[in-house]
């Protein structure tokens, strides 16, 4: 009986015992956790916690806080991207306002300085400011217009759209424009009508932009072309040209706010940086997306992809 008990009261130790370890190996790594989690969040570090332990549940906790931590440090950079985009795009706006509205103050002063002007050169002036003040308004509604697609207030109903046609009244827009120019024309449009997901507001003001483009960039490669590819699920729309085109580096970021190619454009191309942003937000509007391929002088290539209705 004596022995019985021993047994008893020796077996209840060793259970006592590695309780015992097991609450203070608990109670470390809990301890260690909190002091590493405090660590990571004071300096922003890209850490995860690593601690090894038998228990079931601290090893899920401690899952859960390193995918908590890599979302943090995601929103973080992702913040960081957007701030800095923000300032860029800012200190940009504020430049190109503060270039025309520079020139029309200027204008203004030379009409009211100088009563000698004849009427001609009063009338040269006049369109100067009236010009100017054109390209402010275009930026601020620029501006507005992307703040509007981006928080969802620019509302484009999507509906069943005939490509065909669309593409076809565009480019018939600018036909003028570019044969003034010395512009050859290439037109792809099938015979066969497609339709698409998406509004024709929006994919006008999207060929209104690419078109702009391609004229304005690539105008020393002399040819401009518009082409509609299509299969059982999709249709693309593709505006090209054989101009200068876009360097590598710089492919990923033109549909990025106030991006204008400081570096490889000559300035009297410069634009607000607005336009290939608002295209990219108004394609997304419709379910489709938007590809930059480009070599330099041979072809450049805005690809817009949407979905195909075939009833």
């Amino acid at each position: 009986m004596i022995l019985f008990l021993t047994i008893i009261i020796f077996s209840l130790l060793i259970i006592i015992y590695f309780q015992y370890r097991e609450k203070k190996e608990r109670n470390m790594s809990i301890h260690y956790t909190f002091e590493k989690l405090q660590n990571i969040m004071a300096e922003h570090t890209g850490e995860k916690i690593l601690t090894m332990t038998t228990n079931r549940e601290l090893q899920l906790l401690l899952t859960e806080i390193n995918r908590l931590l890599d979302y943090n440090q995601k929103a973080i950079a992702t913040q960081r991207k957007t701030e800095d985009a923000t300032k860029k795009m800012m200190a940009n706006i504020s430049h190109d306002l503060k270039t025309p509205l520079t020139v029309v103050l200027g204008y203004i002063e030379m009409l009211q300085l100088d009563t000698t002007n004849s009427e001609e050169e009063q009338q040269r002036l006049l369109r100067g400011v009236h010009a100017k003040t054109l390209e402010v308004l275009q930026l601020l509604h620029q501006f507005f217009d992307l703040a509007k697609i981006e928080s969802g207030d620019l509302n484009y109903p999507i509906t069943k759209i005939n490509v065909n046609e669309i593409c076809r009244k565009n480019i018939l827009t600018f036909y003028d424009i570019v044969t003034s120019k010395g512009i050859n024309i290439h037109i792809d449009i099938p015979e066969t009508t497609v339709y698409a997901v998406g509004n024709e507001d929006a994919l006008d003001r999207i060929l209104n932009n690419l078109l702009t483009n391609a004229i304005t960039y690539g105008a020393a490669g002399k040819v401009i072309g518009l082409a509609i590819e299509y299969d059982e699920t999709h249709i693309s729309i593709n505006v090209w040209d054989r101009g200068k085109g876009i360097d590598e580096y710089h492919r990923d970021h033109v549909f990025e706010r106030m991006y204008t190619l400081e570096d490889s454009r000559n300035k009297s191309y410069q634009g607000s940086g607005l336009g290939l942003t608002i295209t990219k937000r108004l394609v997304e509007s419709m379910g489709g997306f938007i590809h930059l391929t480009s070599i330099p002088y041979e072809k450049t290539v805005f690809t817009i992809s949407l979905k195909r209705i075939t009833y």
